[in-house]
């Protein structure tokens, strides 16, 4: 049983940083491509970030320069750190895990992330 658990939303204040959480539990982070996406209110989910097995990273274009993502092995955790955040962060974020495929299989149930201006 693949489980997903982020934790590390809130509200915040444009302007500062906030670092996400995905614990990974039934699958090894480091074996698979690993993903963060967000869904604003409204709005379809996007892919915000990913991080694949050998580190290779990408990301939306609207994240560049001020998002994040890493991994640590170990904790079989997976991280996002978002810095100079703006009200358009406000959203739900999920991270997902993929299978051999690449295909994202496993999702996390979310955490809030509120931007105020």
């Amino acid at each position: 049983q693949v489980q997903l658990v982020e934790s590390g939303g809130g509200l915040v204040q444009a302007g500062s940083s906030v670092r996400l959480s995905c614990a990974a539990s039934g699958r090894t982070v480091s074996s698979y491509t690993m993903g963060w996406f967000r869904q604003a209110p409204g709005k379809e989910r996007e892919f915000v970030a990913g991080i694949s097995w050998d580190r290779s990273t990408r990301y939306a274009d609207s994240v560049k320069g001020r998002f994040t993502i890493s991994r640590d092995n170990a904790k079989n955790t997976v991280y996002l750190q978002m810095n100079s955040l703006t009200p358009e962060d406000t959203a739900v974020y999920s991270c997902a895990i993929a299978n051999f495929r690449d295909e994202y299989e496993y999702w996390g149930q979310g955490t809030q992330v509120t931007v105020s201006s």
